[in-house]
């Protein structure tokens, strides 16, 4: 049977070892955050466009020419 001491140990080594983990995922979370607010904001503006060019088209406006021209 192991002493009290022992286990203390092991419990500490635990707790120890679940902080790590808690903390590695929640630096993965808050960087998942981050990537899902840049994906928010670029499909935002993609749907802008998206609208922007049906407008165009449904009002008989010409589109513009493409950058290279």
């Amino acid at each position: 049977m192991p002493s009290e001491t022992h286990r203390l140990a092991r419990l500490e080594i635990r707790i120890t070892e679940q902080e790590a983990v808690i903390e590695d995922l929640n630096a993965a979370i808050t960087e998942q955050w981050t990537v899902i607010d840049r994906l928010k904001r670029q499909l935002a503006r993609l749907q802008e466009q998206v609208e922007d060019s049906a407008f165009r088209t449904a009002s008989g406006a010409p589109e513009p020419p493409p950058p290279h021209y």
